[in-house]
């Protein structure tokens, strides 16, 4: 590979306008749903610095610990090179071509067979990878999976995507709050104190199902974007499909109970943690379709390929 191939991955690997301005988009359309709720909030329970300390301290949490609490969650546990030296090989090539810092390397004892990128920004990432998934896949369709992994981290996907769900949380603790408030203590259930009820549940309920939709639009472009830059960085499409391919037909014969952890996850995942019943949980998935992943890498093969055909006959 010439040194011009390799710098124009790097350069396709390191931006992705089109995935830029929808998570610009997505993230001032959740601003503005944050902002509307905080002042909804206020109003209705009569305590600004209650909402704005308990809504700084969950993004705060979310933020800064994501990669601890997914690590934990998943059983992930960090791996030094001598563990695992061929994990660690590949992970330091791709971070080379693609020009980026080298994350933590991460290995779950999972048998479901998958990856996953968490971390704040790109010097403090980690990327965890299930036994499963090292016992499956070759080793070319292991460096496209972390070549997809690898974007996450370039593009900032995981902050974005931490920020971005952090209305659903927040919302979710709002109802709780309403429950063992004093707000709704004994003596205090007249008229008022029910208007006001149904007022916070009926706006947490909405915030939630904008931002679930919002996050899972945002989310299904982003994992065709990472597809795209894992093509482009490692000029192996094909293998990346064969990943796919292999990765979602092992997790569906994989029990239900041991993908329940994992499906908390999914947006931070590879490939979703379906069973063989996923049902309606995948029109609503934070992945899109295998199929559309699978054509979109195809296309992306023929275009190499036709870029490569005037080298050949020079």
């Amino acid at each position: 590979m010439g040194y011009c191939g390799v710098m124009q991955m790097r350069s396709r690997f390191r931006s992705d306008r089109r995935l830029t301005v929808r998570m610009t988009v997505t993230l001032f359309l959740l601003g503005l749903l944050y902002v509307a709720f905080v002042a909804a909030l206020i109003a209705l329970l009569k305590s600004w610095v209650l909402v704005v300390v308990i809504a700084a301290a969950v993004l705060g949490a979310q933020y800064w610990f994501s990669d601890r609490i997914a690590l934990y969650a998943m059983h992930g546990r960090i791996v030094e090179r001598e563990e695992y030296p061929q994990l660690h090989g590949v992970v330091d090539r791709l971070c080379a071509v693609a020009d980026m810092p080298k994350p933590l390397v991460a290995v779950s004892s999972m048998d479901m067979p998958n990856a996953f990128a968490t971390g704040r920004n790109p010097d403090h990432a980690v990327l965890c990878v299930t036994t499963g998934l090292l016992r499956r896949l070759e080793p070319d369709e292991l460096e496209g999976v972390l070549a997809h992994e690898l974007s996450h981290v370039a593009h900032k996907d995981v902050a974005v995507i931490t920020v971005a769900s952090f209305l659903g949380v927040i919302a979710g603790l709002v109802v709780r709050f309403a429950f063992y408030s004093e707000l709704f203590g004994r003596g205090r259930r007249d008229q008022n104190t029910v208007a006001v009820f149904g007022a916070v549940m009926g706006i947490s309920a909405l915030v939630y199902a904008i931002s679930f939709l919002l996050i899972r639009a945002l989310s299904r472009y982003r994992e065709l974007a990472a597809d795209r830059a894992a093509a482009l960085l490692t000029g192996r499409p094909s293998a990346l499909a064969s990943a796919l391919t292999k990765v979602t037909g092992d997790i569906a014969r994989i029990p239900t109970k041991d993908l329940r952890t994992a499906q908390a996850f999914n947006a931070f995942y590879f490939t979703p943690a379906f069973g063989a019943d996923a049902g309606i949980s995948r029109i609503f998935s934070t992945h899109p379709p295998l199929e559309q992943r699978l054509e979109q890498l195809a296309r992306i093969s023929a275009e190499l390929g036709e870029a490569a055909e005037p080298g050949k006959a020079g």
